[in-house]
């Protein structure tokens, strides 16, 4: 007996921590300003520092193809318009947005297996740009940008298990990386910058454990 009782006071402690800890993965909607709405999945990983409070970080994946309208306008604009079919060609790109994130959540309010919390990130919104070559407007070209990033959302959880528990969220993200290049066409040299406003909306819905 007493060997049963003092192995439960060596697991109980362990136990407790792991329950410090949870896992979350999401997905849903994010309408940025720079583009059209589109897919975002994301993991956030967190430490409790109390039954109420915890924090952590998040990091999220963002994908794009569209045709920067505003790129087009400056293209027409600087060098006229001897063909505005080629100019969307050479507008189109593909953004991959990567926000990694420090996070903070305080759970409000709890009844029965429902609970209501807030959270809020501050970090770097990483952003990978696939474009055109002015020139040869079937390659693509690469290039990184990258910008301080905050958010604040607010959700919604619901308790599945002792262990458990899936949520809807509703968050606001703010960034605007940006990169200026040069282009230059029958001797006349341009510099355009490209702000990719990526501030929006995001809606999700997720599934967390604890350990």
């Amino acid at each position: 007996m007493k060997l049963k009782y003092a192995l439960i006071l060596m697991i109980f402690p362990l136990i407790l921590q792991a329950q410090h800890h949870s896992a979350g993965f999401k997905m849903g909607l994010f309408d940025p300003s720079a583009t059209d709405a589109g897919f975002i999945i994301g993991y956030e990983g967190s430490k409790y520092i109390d039954d109420r409070f915890d924090i952590g970080w998040s990091v999220d994946w963002f994908n794009k193809n569209y045709v920067d309208k505003n790129l087009v306008s400056e293209f027409n604009s600087a060098f006229g318009i001897p063909d505005g079919t080629i100019n969307e060609l050479r507008a189109k790109t593909n953004i991959h947005s990567i926000p990694l994130m420090g996070t903070a959540t305080a759970h409000l309010f709890q009844r029965d297996k429902v609970s209501l919390y807030v959270t809020a990130g501050v970090g770097l919104d990483v952003l990978l740009i696939f474009y055109k070559n002015y020139e040869n407007p079937r390659d693509d070209e690469l290039k990184g940008a990258f910008d301080f990033c905050w958010r604040l959302g607010t959700g919604v959880t619901y308790e599945l298990g002792y262990r458990s528990e899936i949520f809807g969220e509703l968050a606001y993200h703010h960034s605007e990386p940006s990169w200026t290049y040069e282009v230059t066409d029958e001797g006349r040299t341009r510099t355009f910058e490209r702000v990719f406003d990526m501030s929006g909306i995001m809606a999700r819905i997720g599934f967390r454990f604890y350990y």
